[in-house]
């Protein structure tokens, strides 16, 4: 079956998101798509796939416009999470769906574009756009990409994939195993230079002290005079159950409290919490909707568990931690663990971390621990509450040792 003819089969049985995705292909080479796109003709151009990929470039983009505002910037995305939370980013001249990645619709898209330099984030491979740049003679770059030999690439079957690499005028990757990896099959176009996610997350840490938002206030208020707080990140069911056992069985007899922030926060998975918890929490869209009086504050203060109910206060939210549990663990793989790291945080996550550098770097450096189940986690948490202090000093020590990924990249490619 084609991409296209998956992705409406998909539509039939996964709703809105799959809905908003064709609707934006088809409106990105419309007619006001289309004079848009014009109008920003010879704009440097960048892909990310989702919010995760876009974080990841956005220290580059700021950087960028910051230093030389003439240049144009256009980013496109290929999930509708992605489009719908940047879609307004102030920041760049345009925000569009890329569309599908036929040749001829490849053609279309850099026909009216006609960009002067294009970036695609991590694991972002496009083939048909890849060999349109290629034959243009437009600079085409891939940064913080990372290569294990597991890949596609690198097996017997994935020659035709391995020769789409060398569409790259340059590759940026991670670490130095995937130099090497790459050096080995023949690509030689390629540096290290770090991933620019830590410097994104160093960049919330100095604004979230410099300009602390209004927002979080309610936050602060459930965590004052809490003996030990656990910010649960990105959560998902079989997250959620560990930790509803650990609210029964530790949290509920001592001063400890959770701050749990789910991945998904439609209303049924906000019923299925509240059926797990038995009720026994607060929203935080209920409270920041109360006014900011006593009878708020005595709630917050008796609530075992706050419930973030909002989009975009995950990073910040990790500040009011003692240690972070970072979900996803249990299922494709665990979300972002440095956003909590460099708060001098300690890290708990699942056993699903192998494909992530930056989690392993963290068990390494003795500032995170991967559980297998609710014993695990209870000892983990146990730990990491009782020697938060020293233990979170590894893993901010960690994250700054990571820094300076973005100033590689900006130097090389825009003042080299």
């Amino acid at each position: 079956m084609c991409p296209i003819c998956s992705v409406r089969m998909a539509n039939i049985f996964f709703g809105h998101k799959t809905r908003a995705l064709f609707r934006g292909q088809r409106e990105t080479l419309d007619a006001e798509h289309k004079a848009l796109l014009k109008s920003n003709s010879g704009a440097v151009w960048i892909h990310a796939a989702s919010v995760g990929e876009f974080e990841q470039v956005r220290p580059l983009i700021e950087r960028l416009r910051r230093e030389h505002p003439d240049i144009k910037i256009v980013v496109t995305f290929f999930s509708p999470s992605g489009y719908e939370a940047r879609k307004n980013y102030s920041q760049v001249d345009a925000v569009v769906y890329l569309p599908f990645a036929t040749r001829r619709k490849a053609k279309r898209f850099l026909d009216v574009l006609q960009p002067s330099m294009a970036l695609f984030v991590k694991y972002e491979f496009w083939p048909a756009y890849l060999r349109e740049l290629k034959k243009r003679d437009i600079p085409t770059y891939s940064i913080s990409a990372i290569f294990r030999p597991t890949q596609r690439f690198f097996h017997w079957y994935g020659k035709g994939a391995l020769r789409l690499l060398h569409c790259f005028t340059h590759i940026f990757v991670q670490d130095e195993a995937s130099r090497r990896l790459l050096a080995e099959h023949g690509v030689h176009d390629c540096s290290v230079a770090g991933d620019t996610r830590f410097d994104r997350v160093n960049e919330v840490l100095i604004a979230t002290r410099e300009h602390p938002e209004g927002r979080l206030l309610p936050i602060a208020q459930f965590v004052e005079n809490a003996g030990r707080v656990v910010v649960a990140g990105s959560t998902w069911p079989e997250d959620e159950e560990l930790l509803t056992q650990w609210c029964n069985e530790v949290a509920a007899f001592n001063d400890a409290k959770l701050i749990l922030v789910p991945h998904e926060i439609n209303e049924e998975h906000l019923h299925d919490i509240f059926q797990r918890f038995k009720g026994r929490f607060v929203k935080y869209s209920d409270i920041s909707a109360m006014p900011s009086n006593l009878s708020r504050v005595n709630i917050l203060r008796r609530a075992k568990v706050m419930v973030i109910d909002a989009i975009g206060l995950l990073s910040s939210t990790y500040q009011f931690g003692h240690v972070a549990y970072i979900g996803g663990g249990f299922g494709e793989g665990i979300h972002n663990t440095i956003e909590a790291a460099v708060y001098g945080v300690p890290v708990v996550f699942g056993p699903n971390y192998h494909h992530f550098r930056e989690a392993q770097g963290l068990i390494d450096s003795g500032a995170a621990r991967s559980i297998n189940n609710y014993n695990e986690l209870e000892s983990a948490f146990a730990t990491a509450l009782d020697q938060y202090e020293s233990i979170g000093v590894k893993a901010a020590e960690y994250v700054q040792s990571e820094l300076g990924a973005t100033a590689k990249i900006y130097e090389e490619l825009f003042n080299h």
